[in-house]
């Protein structure tokens, strides 16, 4: 196993820049959900002290909205606005309270189709939705995707093709379905395409308004969060660069075999990182950040991690001694901050990073044991159920 690669961004603009907050809409939308409620903020002392640093917090993912990943509250925004925007102001919040309003109200504009490209969690976060206002899903996922992921697309009653090559192949091959019948939900974005992207980012703004509910008014020093195409990202960057009163570093973590976001930010524009992409990270194995995001990522990230799969195994294992249950993808955060942290990067560097011993880090997991088997090789115990307590 080869060391991290790590890349301090000179180009993040610290105080300088300044983003306008996410509006409120999104979090007052996912709370008419029935299965809503906040997802735990987790202390980890343990995993604290391993690091070097005063406390560790996890922002644990594993349940949302029903589904074992945070992508629910993205694809479930995004959908909703692509939605009204075709349809009009029927569909504004103030004529319905609930998802099965929301379904009446659509029975007039059937037959509809979400269309999406996933690695799986934005592609069944997508169908979810359609079925719960019921629509048709159609689903693209790249060659290699594994068949707990496609089987748990397919459960939501969508269709799921397999495409050869990339994830970014599944993307243009999901782009080729848009008409007035087929709604493409894409959680990236490309020329002439960003502004459902960009609802998908508003969408996870839920997340940190609930931290900010947990923490009390406790201040952050650092949030570490796994980058794909980006979107997650540019959410935490509109969340803490918009109230210079909460301003941590932010750290982004990628796979090394698909660190578009790292190259791109070195090279000083978008880049195609070619695949295959196949590194564990399922989520995560993106070649091109989306464009919306990149600008935001540039100006707002401090640092990027990018990382082999062996110390993702690691950290899944160190999530379940803190009683998270986080997949390959959902760990890679505190895996990125642990390979920062052992990396010899001095004393200013860690400062400057919020990573000092008495720094308050925010870690994101992202997803819950979306692969059981998988899972359960890695850590050595099944997932418990995350809807058993429901």
């Amino acid at each position: 196993m080869s060391d991290p690669v790590i890349f301090l961004n000179e180009h993040a603009g610290g105080r300088a820049i300044h983003m306008a907050p996410a509006p409120a809409e999104p979090y007052e939308f996912h709370r008419r959900f029935r299965e809503y409620r906040p997802s735990p903020l987790v202390e980890a002392p343990g995993l604290a002290a391993g690091l070097g640093i005063g406390r560790l917090l996890v922002k644990d993912e594993s349940s949302r909205l029903g589904l074992p990943s945070f992508k629910m509250l993205g694809a479930s925004w995004a959908s909703y606005r692509a939605l009204a925007d075709q349809v009009g102001g029927s569909l504004a919040l103030g004529a319905w309270r609930e998802i099965d309003e929301l379904a009446r109200l659509l029975e007039p504009y059937r037959p509809l189709t979400l269309v999406a490209a996933t690695d799986g969690n934005h592609g069944r976060a997508v169908a979810r939705f359609a079925a719960l206002v019921g629509l048709e899903a159609a689903i693209y996922v790249p060659v290699g995707t594994a068949p707990a992921r496609i089987e748990a697309i397919e459960s939501e009653g969508a269709s799921c093709s397999v495409v050869e090559g990339s994830y970014d192949d599944a993307v243009a091959r999901s782009a080729k379905d848009a008409s007035r019948r087929h709604l493409v939900v894409s959680d990236t974005s490309w020329p002439g395409y960003t502004t459902i992207p960009g609802y998908v980012i508003e969408g996870y703004s839920t997340i940190f308004r609930e931290v900010e509910d947990q923490l009390g008014g406790e201040r952050l020093d650092s949030v570490v969060v796994p980058i794909g195409v980006g979107a997650l990202a540019a959410s935490v960057v509109r969340a803490y660069r918009s109230d210079p009163r909460r301003w941590p570093a932010i750290i982004g973590v990628e796979p090394k075999s698909a660190a578009c976001v790292l190259e791109s930010v070195r090279a000083g524009a978008p880049v195609l990182v070619p695949g295959p992409h196949r590194s564990i990270m399922a989520g995560l194995n993106c070649g091109r950040p989306s464009e919306i995001a990149f600008p935001q990522l540039v100006a707002g990230i401090d640092a990027f991690v990018a990382i082999d799969d062996e110390p993702v195994r690691d950290a899944m294992r160190l999530l379940a001694t803190a009683g998270v249950v986080s997949g390959e993808t959902g760990a890679a955060a505190l895996a990125g901050a642990r390979e920062l942290c052992a990396s010899g990067i001095g004393e200013d560097e860690r400062g400057r990073l919020g990573l000092g011993p008495a720094s308050t880090v925010l870690v994101i997991s992202s997803e819950g044991a979306t692969d059981p088997a998988a899972y359960r090789a890695i850590v050595g115990q099944d997932p418990p159920d995350p809807e058993a307590d429901r």
